[in-house]
């Protein structure tokens, strides 16, 4: 990798001193190429778990493993310097108790390298927050449709109504006060977004939630395009780079063959 003039990077400090100022824009990366890619644009980076999807093939997020997770923030470290790096952490390493979420977030931020972790749920897991903002370690929430809970939950579907409502407003304001300096909303009704977005302090980066959450994230892979199946509702393709590279290798082989 070529050198590259030192710079210092984001903080969760910095994250949070946006709202209100600037609108964050975040990116999932999975290696040491995506990562220096995106870095020089982006305010924070996600490891997220839909790696599963996305990088190894399965249906949902659950199969992904915390050894998998630690290995490739590891990677996106190596290439990165300026965005802040945070660690999705996946199902079942957070849980089973207080303890085990220590760990698994501890070897994430230890042997990781990533700044920060991430987890679903609400005011279930806002003692769990505690502890880990307790022992140091700096947490963003995720509400609204939540990946890992796809077999409670039955789909992926988002929920419309007034108790969904009354429930994802006070699981927000119950992570905040646990501790989170950042909170992710997926699929969440664009005015309950923003609704959500002013009563906090802290900032929301939405995905599939409108224009007024303070930041947005986004998938790597849908935002070029490198997918056939976009999630709907989710995706902004900001690029076709998919068709660009089937067309390039499409090319190659029958350059090979003799064919062109």
């Amino acid at each position: 990798m070529n050198e590259r003039t030192r710079v210092e990077r984001k903080t969760t400090t910095s994250i949070t001193q946006a709202k209100g100022e600037t609108k964050l824009s975040l990116s999932t990366a999975y290696d040491a190429w995506m990562g220096a890619l995106v870095d020089e644009f982006v305010d924070a980076i996600l490891v997220g778990d839909s790696l599963a999807v996305v990088v190894q093939g399965y249906d949902t997020t659950l199969p992904v493993t915390l050894d998998e997770i630690v290995y490739h923030t590891q990677m996106v470290v190596r290439g990165t310097q300026r965005a802040l790096i945070i660690a999705d952490l996946p199902f079942l390493s957070y849980e089973t108790g207080r303890d085990d979420a220590i760990r698994s977030a501890g070897r994430c931020i230890k042997e990781g390298g990533a700044q920060a972790v991430k987890l679903e749920g609400g005011r279930s897991v806002a003692e769990t927050v505690a502890s880990l903002t307790a022992a140091g370690i700096p947490v963003v929430g995720h509400l609204g449709v939540q990946p890992q809970a796809i077999h409670t939950l039955g789909s992926l579907e988002p929920r419309d109504d007034e108790e969904a409502a009354s429930n994802l407003l006070a699981d927000a304001k119950a992570l905040e006060q646990a501790g989170i300096f950042a909170l992710v909303l997926e699929l969440v009704p664009a005015s309950l977004a923003r609704s959500v977005t002013q009563q906090l302090t802290i900032p929301t980066i939405g995905i599939g939630s409108g224009a007024d959450c303070d930041g947005q994230i986004q998938v790597f892979h849908d935002l070029f395009q490198l997918r056939d199946s976009l999630a709907e509702g989710l995706a902004t393709p900001f690029c076709d780079a998919g068709t660009l590279m089937r067309d390039a290798l499409r090319h190659y082989a029958t350059s090979v063959r003799g064919e062109s």
